[in-house]
């Protein structure tokens, strides 16, 4: 069947616009109005802002400069006792988590469940607990310690608490490398293996890069948790930043001491926070548009 003739007397051009819509002026804002709730935060604001302002007040009245000359170089002391403690701890938790992570992955059952069964201890019972059994634990067999050569080890209060930080922060370490590489896609180790790179090759150079940038943030919080985590081996008479602290609240009996501790952690942990965050913008930087 022929299709119609086209008729040019039947076609019209569309209407030609000559005239644009003026531009509008954006919609007014909504009138902000005071609800119960921005009532109650901004008391909470004002009374936060007013403590904050009469603890310093405080702080300035307080200041005694013999004080400050006595117990200050002893609470850097134990600053340095505490970064060196969280430091050597957190490295070779490091170490020991990697065989740990990988027999979480093993398809040895063995393996996998040794693996399990020290990252269920370690993260479920609480890490003062797990100090106690090192400390007073070890400490009851002395006579078999010393028969093996290992009491001039568990005699001394530091060294317990770096076995039970080491041992406690493994366990946390292990599972967050092992979410981190499970957390790169398989096709990354197919595409690896297409290009004929070996085991080895693909997890250095393929998945160990990817999986650390999933890793950076939670092994920042690890480490954040175990500097103010680490207050706790004061109870053993280590004598670290909180240790030092309760020794010269027990001469003085002056509470402002404690302040001065909290301001420590605090500037520790915040200065962490920054160095994490650039840390993690350099590694991120390709990421990003």
């Amino acid at each position: 069947m022929a299709s119609p003739a086209f008729c040019s007397c039947c076609w019209r051009s569309p209407p030609v616009v000559k005239e644009l819509i003026p531009p509008q002026p954006a919609p007014p804002a909504p009138p902000f109005e005071w609800t119960r709730l921005h009532i109650l935060g901004a008391v909470l604001l004002g009374f936060w802002i007013l403590a904050g302002i009469a603890l310093v007040a405080w702080l300035v009245g307080a200041w005694d400069p013999d004080k400050v000359a006595t117990y200050g170089p002893k609470l850097v002391s134990g600053l340095g006792v505490t970064l060196t403690l969280v430091s050597i701890s957190i490295s070779l938790g490091a170490l020991l988590s990697v065989p740990i992570a990988f027999g979480r992955m093993s398809k040895n059952r063995l393996l996998s469940s040794f693996a399990y069964g020290y990252v269920y201890f370690f993260r479920g019972t609480p890490l003062i607990a797990q100090l106690f059994l090192i400390y007073y634990g070890f400490g009851s067999f002395r006579d078999q310690l010393d028969a093996l050569g290992l009491w001039v080890f568990f005699r001394d209060a530091w060294n317990c608490a770096l076995l039970a930080f080491t041992l406690n922060t493994a366990a946390y370490q292990a599972e967050i490398l092992r979410g981190a590489i499970e957390s790169v896609p398989r096709g990354q180790h197919e595409g690896a293996a297409a290009l004929g790179l070996t085991p080895f090759q693909t997890f250095h150079r393929v998945v160990l890069p990817q999986a650390m940038i999933v890793a950076l943030r939670p092994y920042g919080n690890e480490i954040i948790l175990m500097i103010k985590g680490s207050a706790i081996v004061a109870i053993v008479t280590v004598f670290d930043l909180f240790g030092e602290t309760r020794r010269a609240y027990s001469r003085t009996f002056d509470f402002q001491i404690y302040i001065w501790a909290a301001v420590f952690y605090l500037v520790i942990v915040e200065t962490l926070r920054n160095i994490w965050a650039k840390l993690e913008q350099r590694l991120t930087r390709h990421l990003k548009r």
